[in-house]
């Protein structure tokens, strides 16, 4: 059984949310066509640890072995837990709105979790190298405007195809929703759009054609 993880940054309930409907009926569309074991994550319900003075003076002491407080024990137990959910995932979907040309700050937060040297990638001397593999990202994003012709301002998804290539993981894919605050009367037709792509893509990673 294929082990799927959901990592939702989107605090709006779904109802409110076009990339929440979108998210809901690929997963549904995963589960209605393979055997899989699907997991979500809530960032804004769940503790994400931010990388802060207590965490690099963790990092800082565990590299020394010396002891860590209580606290510092808690935080890097915790970032683990989150690390060990993202490695034992065979698919990760990610679930992001663009905020102000970005994405939400839990997001990163999360990312930081999961993007750990000697863990997910390792310095050589040829660079920085990649350590997790044969895993397959899914990035639903909704942007309210259309970006569909402009790249340059993708920063959300660029960035984060970049940090999964970073640490080795090469089969990733972006579903898009968007246009529907820039043409209101459209939101809807755009969305359906957007969900054939999301089914035409559950099939492509789950071998359906």
């Amino acid at each position: 059984m294929k082990k799927v993880l959901v990592v939702n940054s989107n605090p709006k309930p779904e109802s409110m949310s076009y990339g929440l409907r979108l998210a809901s009926h690929y997963v549904n569309e995963i589960k209605a066509n393979a055997d899989v074991a699907v997991t979500t994550v809530n960032l804004y319900e769940e503790h994400i640890p931010l990388i802060d003075g207590e965490v690099l003076d963790a990092w800082g002491k565990a590299a020394q072995g010396a002891d860590l407080s209580q606290g510092q024990q808690a935080v890097l137990g915790r970032m683990n837990e989150i690390l060990e959910q993202f490695l034992a995932a065979d698919m990760v979907v990610f679930v992001s709105a663009m905020w102000n040309l970005s994405y939400p700050p839990l997001l990163k937060a999360y990312i930081d979790n999961v993007v750990i040297a000697g863990r997910t990638f390792r310095y050589t001397a040829e660079g920085p190298q990649g350590l997790v593999g044969d895993k397959k990202v899914v990035h639903i994003e909704a942007r309210g405007g259309d970006y569909s012709q402009a790249p340059g301002f993708q920063f959300a998804n660029n960035y984060l195809q970049a940090v999964m290539g970073f640490i080795g993981i090469t089969e990733y894919e972006n579903v898009v929703v968007e246009g529907m605050n820039a043409t209101p009367d459209k939101a809807e037709e755009l969305l359906e759009a957007a969900k054939v792509r999301a089914t035409e893509s559950v099939k492509r990673h789950f071998s359906l054609v």
